[in-house]
């Protein structure tokens, strides 16, 4: 990561007018100003920032704080209210599903028109064409028109076209999300790769664990302002504590229902089961620094595939992380056969959990620990109680020094 800022917001900020009937748009015209038919809405307000060459920033915040406004503000698709911005470097996007796209022309004829208007000459495009729609995985389609295209079909085409680009900077705002499992990991590879490149990316994400995996930095944005802009790790465990007060957890669900095998460029998990001091169960009294719990977690996987990480994570009742644990592939904690097939064994000793309810949420994720492919939430619950005095959530090895 460089320090030289290719992304630059000074006190930006953007306004919307507001018309209670579709008659106040055109008294205000005829108004000349002098009386005012709207309400003001702000998306944006005062956000001052600088991202540097490299950076890779996750964007984050509830619906409406103000996301898609600033991302479609960098990307040169609307212009602030007030406030200045500067970006310098090529400028890819993946905004609005399908966005830039002619549903009138082909996928072929798309693929050309976007690339081209993201700044490559005819002989780069032709050049690349092929390359864009081998990715895509749509080739038998690639000459109907796209309006007769899935919205699966339609992100594939349009992150082949953002990302053969070789843009300075790569905008992704949600979009993955609509593609399907094997392509979301290819997908995920791309973005490591410009990453490794040095290509600046802005990734608007409402999961939190593919924000902590591939973004250095967070940005925190609430009703249009900035709440927090520091390490993604501090932004997203300040993000989740905000969302645990205002939202609190349902009641836990149930362990996804078992399947023999995984879909081809998929994995998923097939059961989850858990015990403490050989008792099994979903719910599991625990004594804190006593009891030992184990959690086992079989899967099926494409055997085509790398073999995937097995990772869990730990809230209390209010929804605050407590702890995670991640076991990766063949060189490390997880194992599977030829056919794809593996379980993964997680063991806490004398558990130092204090006093409370606890939920435990299983993933499986690539080898990288990026893509998750399957997750079982809140399969497990753990009732710690405990013999003495000791406040908090944790008890964390220490030892004491006395001196007379």
């Amino acid at each position: 990561m460089s320090s030289d800022p290719v992304i630059r917001l000074n006190n930006l900020g953007k306004c919307y007018h507001l018309y209670d009937k579709p008659r106040d748009r055109l008294l205000q015209m005829l108004s000349w100003g002098r009386r005012r038919y709207y309400r003001e809405f702000w998306a944006l307000r005062d956000v001052s920032l600088e991202i540097g060459r490299g950076d890779v920033v996750g964007i984050i915040g509830c619906n409406g704080a103000g996301k898609s406004t600033l991302l479609q503000l960098v990307c040169g698709t609307l212009n602030p209210t007030h406030g200045e911005i500067n970006v310098h470097g090529r400028v890819a996007a993946l905004l609005e599903l399908g966005a830039g796209f002619n549903p009138e022309f082909t996928g072929r004829e798309n693929v050309v028109m976007s690339a081209a208007v993201m700044g490559l000459s005819s002989d780069e495009v032709e050049a690349r064409l092929e390359e864009i729609i081998d990715f895509s995985g749509i080739r038998s389609f690639i000459d109907q028109p796209v309006k007769t295209y899935s919205s699966g079909m339609y992100v594939r085409l349009a992150f082949s076209v953002a990302t053969s680009v070789d843009p300075d900077i790569l905008v992704i705002d949600e979009a993955l999300s609509v593609g399907d499992g094997a392509f979301a990991r290819k997908s995920f590879e791309r973005i490591m790769a410009l990453k490794d490149r040095g290509a600046t990316i802005l990734f608007c994400s409402h999961a939190m664990y593919h924000v902590d995996a591939l973004c250095e930095r967070a940005l925190w944005l609430d009703r249009g302002e900035v709440r927090m802009f520091d390490s993604a790790q501090k932004v997203t465990a300040a993000y989740n504590a905000f969302l645990a007060r205002e939202n609190p957890p349902t009641v836990g669900q149930d362990t996804p229902a078992p399947a023999s095998v995984a879909a081809v460029g998929t994995a998923r998990i097939l059961r989850v089961s858990t015990r403490c001091d050989g008792i099994e169960g979903r719910r599991l009294t625990v004594v804190s620094r006593n009891s030992t719990v184990e959690l086992s977690v079989e899967f099926a996987s494409d055997p085509i595939l790398p073999c995937p990480s097995v990772a869990l994570g730990i809230e209390n009742d209010a929804g605050v992380g407590v702890t995670s644990a991640i076991g990766f592939g063949e060189t490390g904690a997880v194992k599977r056969t030829p056919d794809g097939a593996g379980c993964a064994t997680v063991i806490f000793p004398e558990i130092p959990l204090l006093k409370g309810r606890y939920h435990v949420t299983v993933f499986l994720a690539c080898e990288r620990g990026l893509h998750v492919y399957d997750s079982a939430p809140r399969c497990l619950t753990l009732e710690v109680t405990q013999e003495d005095a000791l406040q908090g959530v944790v008890v964390l090895p220490h030892q004491w020094e006395l001196r007379a």
